[in-house]
C-alpha cells in the first residue's frame, strides 16, 4: 500500500489490548514508520497501537531517547513528547516516550510483532496528554 500521509482526523482510542496476533489499541508492535519529511524513507521503531483507519493501523511511535532535557527544543520543532517507561517492546529495559501528536498510519503487513502491553495506567497518562492538544477528539475509533 502506499502511504496516504498521517492521520489527522479526530481520534478518542479506547484500550483493548487482545493476544490474538492482531494490532489492538494498547499494544505495542514493531512496524516501519514512515519519516516525517519523506514518507518514502522510514525506520524500524515500536508503535503504540490506538486504532485503526480502515486498512491501516493508527499508531504513536516510540523512543528510547530522553527528551525531558531537549523539551522546549523538541516543543519548538514541532514534537510533543509523553514518558510511557520501559516495557516488553524493548530488549534492553530502557524507558520510551510517545510522540502524541504525530498518528502515522502503519501496513498491517510490516507489523512484524506484538512487542507488549502498554498498562492501563499508562495508556491512560498518554491518551490524557493526547487530549490536551486535541480537544476534538470524541469519535471511537479502535
Amino acid at each position: 500500500m502506499s502511504y496516504p500521509g498521517d492521520f489527522h482526523g479526530p481520534l478518542d482510542p479506547i484500550w483493548a489490548p487482545d493476544a490474538d496476533g492482531e494490532p489492538d489499541a494498547g499494544e505495542v508492535v514493531w512496524a516501519h514508520v514512515p519519516y516525517e519529511e519523506d514518507a518514502t524513507q522510514g525506520k524500524d521503531r515500536p508503535v503504540l497501537i490506538v486504532g485503526w483507519d480502515g486498512d491501516w493501523v493508527l499508531g504513536m511511535y516510540l523512543t528510547s531517547k530522553d527528551h525531558d532535557r531537549d523539551h522546549e527544543q523538541e516543543r519548538q520543532a514541532g514534537r510533543l513528547w509523553v514518558d510511557v517507561g520501559p516495557g516488553g517492546w524493548d530488549s534492553k529495559g530502557r524507558p520510551s516516550e510517545a510522540r502524541i501528536n504525530r498518528i502515522v498510519r502503519i501496513d498491517p503487513a510490516t507489523i512484524r510483532r506484538e512487542g507488549a502491553v502498554l498498562d492501563r495506567a499508562r495508556w491512560d497518562e498518554v491518551m490524557a496528554a493526547f487530549h490536551r492538544i486535541q480537544p476534538e477528539a470524541g469519535s471511537n475509533i479502535g
